[in-house]
């Protein structure tokens, strides 16, 4: 919490007295979402107005229905694949090729699809199923993300240099690559690669220049690809040879608008609810519904850690909201929404106090495609497609994979599993296999079967204003929501400060390190402490502090040092300051090669000492040695590899964690 400050509320007297800070924040939030949304909505294959549609309406309904102060509500990148796997299941393509009259047919029957999977989320708000949200395990859901990211780059790569007429899945488009650009229209691509510079070094430039830094750099691309379009004159037919070859250029390179004001609301569509009488109607009502809702409720959570207030959302009541401004929209012709993490960041960054900046980047919208879309429809499509280019590189970037491995091998296997099984099927399969295959990890790894669902604890009471909680079996993502419910029962419902103590699972899988880590700060926004014990009987399967942890010896290095009493004391010194926790000193005698060498076979005073050390310290350790001891002294240095119980005996206390898990 922001000290000495008090903490803005959207309500009528937040509204009046941020309204500054909110309205500029929601202008420049409006800058980014007005052509994503437009990019969004075509990607998806629908109307380019329907994502603004979208926006509008979530900006304006959930502002009143949900109390997340930060979040943007709006389409997103993320559900691209799913709306676009619908139209097409319902035998439309979208803008591909024209708008024709079954992609009308598969628009109408998108949206009924929409607003049954709205009221799905209107009865999980209701019901407070929210916190099902808790039972996908992250880097399953980072690895769908990832895809999505592969799919969106093979999808708006041809979009981007002007190739049209383009068909297969995303394994397939991504093996067309290097023919799309062989293809490629070199006037369109062009313009699709100009803008996709901007957006990878425009960041680069407004952080070194600070008054560039409130300027988005979609905001850029517009203000460089507007003027080249006009510039090749995209308004008319006309044909243009390069290297003697012939290209066409036109409208159809351009995003269609109305041509009036207020023309919108022309574009108003009604969905088509006797596709519902279809049974693959429902499987994509189920993706809607289930990847959408995870979505949002893991973006409305991510927002929630970066907002300088600390404020909580209530997760159920931000269903409700979603749920219903998803109705809505659906009813007139809008995308499905969900809370969105890159808008939500930026509103943060821009100085938003209350969700009021929200509200105010909706009617920036309305005042924008109501007032002026013949000006909107100067935008070039390749510069919409070069935005989600850039979106799709930033969910599968090459640092997700690092993060993930840093976690442990078993959560890369995880990730990329479920990155090339949705790649090769889709969304829902997918996820599937995910959660299968780190359940079979999780049997492997010694979980009792009885455990998947059900978390074993026992209560104590240790006093009147702390209770401790041991966990049995084990804690992992599948039993993850009846264990949470159980500490914030004792101890956020009934205020009292809880001891953990997870000495007793077999394992503590990667899942449950991470919400741990979030609860500990519940508890102390509330006053209350969490505290973690037993992770120190628990081996680390990675040096991460969200590594799995299981029951079992953690291998460590025993270091051996042979030398004169005075070199061992001096050594002894040198080692503890490097990290050693402990050593075992033993007196004796003996001869060394030298010795020897010279027939002196007498017994010489000699000291023994022994250090248990982290593979790092040991490291460290002998490089020392190596560099600084060895070449004057005569040392006789011996490391071996043995298994401890209790590795963080010996890591030092600097190097463990707030959670007291070991960093090393």
């Amino acid at each position: 919490m922001v000290e000495n400050n008090p903490v803005p509320r959207g309500n009528a007297t937040g509204f009046i007295r941020y309204m500054k800070n909110d309205m500029v924040s929601g202008l420049l939030v409006f800058l980014i979402a007005l052509p994503l949304c437009v990019g969004i909505a075509l990607a998806s294959g629908f109307p380019p107005l329907a994502g603004i549609f979208t926006a509008i309406v979530g900006a304006i309904l959930t502002t009143f229905i949900s109390n997340s102060e930060m979040t943007i509500k709006g389409p997103a990148a993320g559900l691209i694949v799913i709306v676009l796997g619908c139209i097409e299941e319902f035998g439309g393509n979208g803008t591909s090729g024209g708008w024709m009259p079954e992609d009308m047919n598969a628009y109408q029957a998108t949206l009924a699809v929409g607003v049954v999977a709205a009221v799905l989320q209107i009865l999980f708000g209701i019901f407070r199923a929210g916190i099902l949200g808790e039972f996908f395990p992250a880097t399953v859901v980072h690895g769908m993300l990832a895809a999505i990211g592969v799919i969106i780059i093979a999808k708006q790569i041809p979009v981007a240099l002007g190739v049209t007429d383009v068909k297969g899945g995303p394994l397939s488009l991504l093996r067309q690559i290097p023919d799309f650009f062989v293809h490629a229209n070199p006037a369109i691509a062009t313009i699709g690669i100009v803008s996709l510079v901007i957006m990878f070094l425009w960041p680069m430039v407004r952080s070194r220049v600070s008054f560039l830094k409130p300027i988005p750099a979609h905001l850029i691309v517009l203000l460089v690809a507007v003027p080249m379009g006009m510039m090749l004159n995209l308004e008319s037919a006309h044909e243009y040879e390069i290297f003697h070859s012939q290209y066409k250029l036109g409208e159809q390179y351009l995003v269609k608008m109305p041509n009036r004001i207020f023309g919108m609301f022309e574009e108003i569509t009604y969905p088509d609810f006797s596709a519902l009488t279809q049974f693959k109607a429902w499987k994509w009502i189920m993706m809607f519904f289930m990847i959408g809702s995870l979505e949002s409720l893991l973006s409305a959570k991510a927002v929630d850690l970066l907002d300088p207030y600390k404020r909580k959302t209530n997760m159920n009541r931000d269903m409700l909201a979603v749920g219903v401004a998803n109705l809505a929209a659906s009813m007139i012709g809008g995308l499905p929404m969900i809370s969105e993490i890159v808008r939500s960041r930026s509103n943060i960054d821009n100085g938003a106090k209350t969700r009021f900046a929200d509200l105010w980047h909706g009617v920036f919208l309305l005042l924008c495609v109501g007032l002026i879309p013949t000006i909107l429809h100067l935008i070039p499509l390749a510069a919409l497609a070069a935005m989600l280019v850039y979106t799709g590189t930033r969910l599968a970037h090459p640092n997700e994979f690092r993060n993930v491995y840093r976690i442990g091998k078993e959560q890369l296997l995880l990730f990329v599993v479920t990155l090339v099984v949705v790649l090769a099927t889709d969304l829902l399969i997918g996820v599937a296999v995910g959660i299968l295959l780190k359940m079979i990890l999780h049997v492997a790894n010694g979980v009792p079967l009885r455990s998947f669902f059900k978390a074993y604890v026992e209560v104590e009471d240790v006093d009147e204003n702390t209770s401790l909680i041991i966990a049995k079996e084990s804690a992992i993502f599948s039993n993850w929501i009846p264990f949470k419910r159980q500490i914030e029962d004792i101890g956020l419902v009934q205020k009292r400060n809880i001891i953990l103590d997870l000495s007793g699972a077999t394992l503590v899988d990667a899942s449950v390190m991470e919400k741990l880590e979030e609860m500990v700060h519940d508890f102390h926004q509330e006053g209350l402490n969490l505290e973690l014990k037993g992770l120190d009987d628990l081996r680390a399967l990675s040096p991460s502090v969200h590594a799995a942890r299981k029951r079992g010896l953690t291998p460590a290095r025993r270091l051996t040092i042979v030398a004169d009493q005075d070199v061992a004391e001096t050594l002894t010194a040198a080692i503890v300051e490097m990290g050693a926790t402990g050593f075992t000193e033993t007196p004796g005698f003996g001869a060394g090669r030298r010795h020897l060498e010279n027939h002196d076979l007498h017994q010489h005073k000699q000291t023994r000492v022994e250090y248990i050390l982290p593979f790092d310290i040991c490291e460290q350790v002998v490089e020392y040695l190596r560099t600084h001891i060895l070449p004057i002294q005569h040392v006789t240095v011996c490391v071996e590899t043995v298994e401890v119980l209790r590795i963080t005996s010996f890591v030092p206390l600097s190097a463990t964690s707030p959670l007291g898990v070991a960093k090393h």
